[in-house]
């Protein structure tokens, strides 16, 4: 007889050790930690006690992310209101700048519109090339890893040199594509491919449909 057929035997006879109970404390196997000799009972005790041990760690797990994901809501809420507050594009451009790198501590932030009616002043409106129109335009997610578009990361000034990690966030109007939205930072792992992006995604959102109400 080997192991399997004794497994198999156990299996098909799960009334066993209750008809032979004393072996559960005559047999003796290997302490998991230790390696002394302990009974069948002490080795389930100690397999019963790791399982909630890891249960425990894995509640604490889901405690920590849906504390972080009521931290992003908030600061995503407070973000939608500044915004519904602002009257003017310049009180949306200060709101976008401000809640991105101060409350979401965005290092760098920057965007472009174009196609609007209306003409600004200042690097919002600046001239964009077909390397960011036609990248936004193919663009179904936000795109967050390393720096993938030249013209977009020199947006970010100096420090274009120094980003090693970014999120690209289309701003668009019934489907139609009018501008981009860069989040830079220095650290590598801080937007990375397989992040999630529906926070992201609703920051876009955000910003489009508040632009589109100042820009027309």
């Amino acid at each position: 007889m080997n192991a399997s057929d004794v497994i198999q035997f156990l299996q098909a006879n799960p009334a066993f050790f209750d008809d032979n109970s004393t072996l559960l404390t005559e047999l003796t196997v290997t302490h998991p930690h230790t390696g002394q000799a302990i009974s069948l009972t002490e080795r389930q005790l100690i397999a019963m006690r790791e399982r909630i041990a890891q249960l425990e760690n894995k509640f604490a797990e889901l405690l920590e992310f849906g504390e972080e994901n009521d931290a992003i809501g908030d600061k995503v809420h407070r973000f939608c209101v500044s915004l519904l507050e602002a009257e003017d594009f310049e009180s949306i451009r200060q709101a976008i700048y401000t809640h991105l790198q101060e409350d979401f501590a965005v290092p760098h932030v920057a965007f472009r519109v174009w196609n609007s009616v209306l003409s600004r002043s200042g690097p919002e409106f600046l001239p964009v090339g077909e390397e960011v129109r036609y990248f936004t335009g193919d663009m179904v997610h936000p795109y967050c890893g390393a720096p993938a578009v030249h013209e977009a990361n020199a947006w970010f000034g100096p420090a274009a040199r120094l980003i090693r990690s970014v999120a690209l966030v289309p701003l668009r109007r019934d489907n139609k594509t009018f501008g981009l939205l860069a989040l830079g930072s220095e650290d590598p792992e801080r937007f990375y491919p397989e992040m999630g992006t529906l926070y992201v995604s609703r920051i876009g959102e955000m910003v489009s449909a508040a632009l589109v109400r100042q820009l027309g």
